[in-house]
């Protein structure tokens, strides 16, 4: 079977619009997206640009709009897609560095100003134990599994129409921390999220949800911020 390829081209250094360029590609069994942009730089055209690694669903790094959403390149199967007209565009809400290829950086501002590592509490004397069947554990066990690929990044409505706004991957680590009783900044992390460009430019759409490749759903992270937010207002947040 023969895919019909559209890909997103663009180098901001010397074009002055973006294009498309269509190819044919030979479906084989199993194909991934990944392998019909590889097929295309192997076979095609060497100058495609665009970004992959472990091709395993791990490093995030090969997130691309793929039939108008975001997806994992290397964990779409073609067969998934239901058709064989394919249309593959860059990460949305990301500056375009060349053809798919995304430029990560905005995102990775906005991760860090939630300081996105743990903040251990310096006081205590023995090891705080967070038990995996614990109910703490629980509401952010399956968080953890963010790989930071960025697709709720490109998803999100809110990212597109307000760029100060931190986003859901930033928020889910900022309430996986919150809600971990061996982190020490807490209430700083708050006072972060809390802002105008925080957790109230969040509208519920679940955008994110429905795109993440790890069944994460950011809203609910979101949720919870929230309401710890509404509890600190009031004084009633004893975290």
């Amino acid at each position: 079977m023969t895919l019909n390829v559209k890909v997103f081209r663009f180098n901001p250094e010397t074009d002055k619009m973006p294009r498309f360029d269509t190819f044919k590609i030979e479906e084989f069994p199993n194909m991934a997206v990944l392998d019909v942009v590889m097929n295309i730089q192997n076979y095609h055209d060497p100058t495609l640009a665009y970004r992959c690694s472990c091709r395993i669903g791990m490093c995030g790094s090969c997130a691309m709009y793929i039939n108008g959403r975001p997806r994992l390149a290397c964990r779409t199967q073609v067969s998934s897609l239901g058709t064989k007209d394919i249309t593959i565009v860059p990460l949305p809400n990301l500056p375009i560095i060349r053809d798919l290829a995304v430029d990560m950086e905005p995102f990775f501002e906005k991760y860090k100003k939630i300081k996105p590592y743990l903040i251990p509490k310096q006081d205590l004397k023995e090891p705080v134990i967070c038990k995996p069947d614990s109910g703490e554990r629980e509401l952010i066990d399956y968080m953890l599994e963010c790989i930071t690929c960025g697709a709720c990044y490109g998803a999100c409505t809110m990212v597109a129409t307000d760029p100060h706004y931190l986003g859901p991957a930033a928020l889910t680590r900022a309430y996986c921390l919150i809600a971990d009783k061996r982190d020490a900044a807490t209430r700083e992390r708050l006072v972060i999220v809390e802002q105008s460009e925080g957790v109230w430019r969040c509208h519920t759409q679940f955008n994110c949800a429905e795109v993440c490749p790890k069944k994460i759903v950011p809203t609910q992270a979101i949720q919870q911020l929230k309401k710890r937010c509404v509890f600190k207002r009031l004084g009633l947040f004893r975290g």
